[in-house]
């Protein structure tokens, strides 16, 4: 059973650490918003990832071409938003802004909307943790139980250790804080227009 619990801590500290759209939305929000208000969106994942789990498993190792290519123009249009948010952020940066931060609930269901529509929670499932989860489940349920609890409690704490991270850099002042919220604007642009060319143009029913 641990070396399932190992299998899953591993694969979703690789997960949390890697650079992407949510671990950049969680860079913003704490900039902007604080840490306290930001911590709920470490919890996302519980959140995001039943539907996903789900539709994986049924699938057992492949998420469908078309869902794929879905998501990625959906998750396009998402952080694009998300881009001018943080745009408007960085223009109209104050201390008072800093203090007109948004609710616990909110952002919690925002940060799950941007891990629903990226894909790679999506084909880490579908590749990696579900035919595990079949693997472990077939062993013993309490196999795969330990696989999913491992994953989750390891990925829960690692996004709150890179919220620490960022509320540390806020910390450093206001000039640091807007410096990196617009490298906040940059990322969560490029990663959209990453997003936008992997639908129109980077998939195919074979990818």
């Amino acid at each position: 059973m641990w070396s399932y619990v190992l299998i899953g801590a591993g694969f979703a500290f690789a997960a949390a650490v890697q650079p992407g759209p949510f671990q950049t939305f969680l860079m913003s929000e704490t900039l902007t918003r604080g840490w306290r208000r930001t911590v709920p969106a470490a919890f996302a994942p519980l959140l995001s990832d039943a539907p996903i789990v789900v539709v994986a498993l049924l699938v057992l190792t492949r998420v469908p071409g078309e869902m794929v290519r879905f998501l990625h123009l959906a998750g396009a249009v998402f952080l694009f938003y998300l881009t001018w948010g943080a745009w408007c952020s960085w223009r109209r940066f104050d201390a008072v802004d800093m203090q007109e931060a948004a609710t616990g609930p909110r952002t919690i269901f925002k940060a799950a909307l941007v891990n629903f529509l990226n894909p790679n929670p999506w084909l880490g499932w579908s590749l990696v943790m579900g035919p595990i989860f079949l693997t472990g489940y077939r062993e013993a349920p309490g196999h795969g139980a330990a696989l999913i609890v491992g994953f989750y409690v390891t990925m829960v704490t690692c996004l709150i250790g890179l919220i620490g991270l960022f509320a540390f850099a806020r910390q450093l002042g206001p000039r640091v804080r807007r410096v990196m919220v617009g490298f906040s604007v940059f990322a969560l642009a490029a990663f959209g227009v990453y997003q936008l060319w992997l639908g129109v143009w980077g998939w195919s029913p074979q990818s």
